[in-house]
Formats: C-alpha cells, sequence, structure tokens
C-alpha cells in the first residue's frame, strides 16, 4: 500500500536521485498531522455504524424516489447494499486516515467505480449526497479536534469528487 513515504521514494528512486528537499518536507508534514489522522480514524471507527445510518437516511429522504418501485432501492436487500456500500467507503477512509494516503480509496473504492455503477445503472448522486452530508455534519469539537477533522474532510472530498 502506498503511503506517503513510499511515494516519495519510489518517485526519487525512479528519477535515480536522493529524496529533495521538497520531498523531505512531505514526509515531514506528513508525520506532523499523524496525531489528528489517528485521532480521525478512531472517531470514525467508534462512530461508523451512527455516521452511515444518519447520512442513508438523510439520502433516502431526499432522494425518495430511489425507493419507489422500480428505483435502484425499491427493496430491502438493495437498501441494504446501499448501506453497504456507504460504510465501506467510510471504512476506506479510515483506512486513508491511518496511512496517511488515497491509495486505499484508489486501490479498493474508486478503481473502477464508474464502470460498475453504469453496468449496473447505479446513480453516483447519492452516495456523493451521503458524503456531502457527512462532511457538513462533522463539526469540532463535538465529533474531533479542528486538526481531525480537517483530515478528516479531505478525504471526503476526494471521494466526493471522485463520485462526482
Amino acid at each position: 500500500m502506498k503511503s506517503v513515504i513510499s511515494t516519495v521514494i519510489t518517485i526519487a528512486d525512479t528519477a535515480e536521485r536522493f529524496p529533495s528537499n521538497s520531498d523531505l518536507e512531505s514526509i515531514r508534514g506528513s508525520f506532523q498531522r499523524v496525531n489528528a489522522r489517528m485521532e480521525a480514524a478512531e472517531k470514525l471507527a467508534e462512530g461508523i455504524d451512527a455516521v452511515v445510518e444518519e447520512a442513508g437516511n438523510w439520502v433516502f429522504k431526499k432522494y425518495p424516489h430511489l425507493k419507489e418501485s422500480g428505483g435502484v432501492c425499491d427493496s430491502p436487500v438493495k437498501i441494504e447494499k446501499c448501506y453497504r456500500d456507504l460504510h465501506h467507503y467510510l471504512r476506506l477512509i479510515s483506512y486513508c486516515l491511518v496511512v496517511g494516503s488515497t491509495a486505499p480509496l484508489d486501490d479498493w473504492g474508486i478503481a473502477g467505480q464508474r464502470e460498475v455503477y453504469r453496468a449496473l445503472n447505479l446513480p453516483t448522486t447519492p452516495f456523493a449526497s451521503a458524503l456531502q452530508y457527512t462532511r457538513e455534519r462533522a463539526c469540532s469539537p463535538r465529533d474531533m479536534s479542528p486538526q481531525a477533522l480537517v483530515e478528516f474532510r479531505g478525504y471526503l472530498d476526494y471521494l466526493i469528487n471522485s463520485l462526482s
């Protein structure tokens, strides 16, 4: 799995050079943010079920047609799969927070998502909306420190942009 450190080393090695000062600053910045990322990952893990339920419920209120006959979530099984997918995306964000990289999202969440959703004729807008709701709903100090919230929101934004 890619991290800031492995990425910097790979780039420097490919260029047959030592890591530059800006490369080292990137690593230093990652280390300086590690406590905030760990806090965000811990808080997300503690409350993930509630976050998923709240965001999912909000989406189904915003897009009631999803549950109507013929909608993409017109059965309890399909509804449960929507909650499952949202949970999966948030779990991948927690992995990103731990490693300090978008690699878990890139490798396990985003790669191929558009093709799968297109093939199954599933809209991505509700997922992006649920994540946007989560982004706006999270606040400091109720949920986590300001620094942890910045880290969490950064990965949410990355995923929202990939779904848009």
